[in-house]
Order: C-alpha cells, then structure tokens, then sequence
C-alpha cells in the first residue's frame, strides 16, 4: 500500500518559545508539520469534435440485420492535475440499438415492384448529453472495475446511467438504459488502461476521476444503414 503524499514545506524560526529554537538567536531550518494530505484528480474530458468513425458488432444473430455498423469517433483528452501530461484518444458517444426494416423508395417502387427496394436498416440512437450546462462534471472515483484486458468507469446521474468502456470494443454486450462511451485505440484499450494505471502509481493516492462531457450542438436520434452496416444517414435532433 502506497505512503500518503505528504504537503511539506521548510521553514527559519528565532523565536525562543519555539521548540525549534536552536539558540544564539539563530534560525534553524524546520519542517512543518502542519502538514496534510493532498489528493489528485484524473481528468477525463469528451469533446463535441467529430475525428473518425469505428465498426462496432451489433451482436445480433439474424442474417437480415447487419453484423457491424459504423459509429462516429470523438476526440477524447485525459491528464491529471499533477504532471498535466495529456493524452488524446478516440471514443464513442453513441449508443444504437436496432429498431427495424425499411426499404428505401426509387425506381423499383416507382413501378410498384416494392420487393425489389434496397432494404435498409434503422437504429435508435440512446445519447449520453450534458442536460443543464454546455459542459458538466460527473465524479466516478467509486465506480472503476479493472481486470486484465479490461477498464469500466460506470456511474448514474439524473436517472442516466453511463459506462466508459475500455478493452477489445466487439466483446462489449450492451444493454438498454445505459449509454456507452468505448474508448478506441489500435490497442483493444490496452493503451488507455496502461496510461490510467501509470497515472494512477505517479500520484500514489488513489486519485478520483473526474468526467467531463461538452454537450453536441446536433445529436443523431437514428441511424439507417444498408446491409454491409455502411451509413446511409444520421437523423438529427
């Protein structure tokens, strides 16, 4: 178990009243001890900026439905109040569970041969966002569940209940009423997790994480995607 990081100081003192006092009117060299414990935080902060797009499984057996769909990628930044070394990574912002069929509208349907439309496939999206500030900071010190290939940070805020997942992104079962933030490296997470533990030994203390969330300007409420999972188009709200 690691030492306490203790705040010391160095201090003179003349005055004779002190226990310090060596005589002779001579300050000697002290340390105070006053002294307390000081704790550091982790900061983790998820940005509104778009810079890429990842494949995630839908991990849905049926042949119709498409076995991955493209999810958007936003810049993501941790560093920590004590050595400020920053470190930039990809995360998901959104969740899309599959809602159903649909079938696009063209030539064939022009025709009335509607059985040979392109079938597409729709997703309801379950965003994570900031619900009062531009930006809000969410405390998840108690909530860190670590084991050898994966790194979960989860807590619940308003009746919102959030994971931030990092590990090999197609082995994350996803469940309903909870909104994922899976972090993407070349990896599988392991670059991630091995900058939290280094941070985590650096600061001794077991320092808190703190989350923060910029709130998007537009977020997807659905998503249409053909059935090789490529994006045909994000609904806004």
């Amino acid at each position: 178990m690691p030492f306490p990081e203790l705040n010391l100081s160095l201090g003179l003192t003349d005055n004779d009243g002190s226990v310090f006092y060596a005589g002779s009117g001579e300050g000697k060299v002290i340390v105070r001890t006053d002294s307390a414990l000081k704790k550091h935080s982790i900061n983790i902060i998820i940005s509104e900026q778009q810079i890429g797009s990842v494949y995630l499984k839908t991990h849905f057996e049926g042949a119709e439905i498409p076995a991955e769909i493209e999810v958007p990628t936003y810049q993501m930044i941790v560093t920590d109040d004590k050595t400020n070394e920053k470190e930039i990574y990809k995360v998901t912002r959104d969740t899309f569970f599959y809602k159903q069929q649909t079938k696009k509208k063209g030539l064939w349907s022009f025709f009335g041969l509607k059985f040979l439309a392109p079938k597409n496939f729709l997703f309801e999206n379950i965003p994570f966002e900031p619900l009062k500030e531009e930006m809000e900071t969410y405390d998840i010190s108690r909530y860190r569940k670590l084991n050898k290939d994966e790194l979960t940070y989860s807590f619940q805020k308003d009746e919102q209940n959030i994971q931030i997942f990092a590990g090999d992104i197609n082995t994350l079962k996803v469940e309903k009423g909870i909104s994922y933030f899976v972090i993407v490296d070349e990896k599988k997470g392991q670059r991630f997790i091995g900058d939290i533990l280094y941070r985590e030994k650096f600061l001794k203390l077991m320092p808190s994480v703190k989350l923060h969330i910029i709130k998007r300007k537009q977020v997807s409420k659905e998503m249409e995607t053909d059935k090789k999972g490529r994006t045909d188009r994000l609904i806004y709200i």
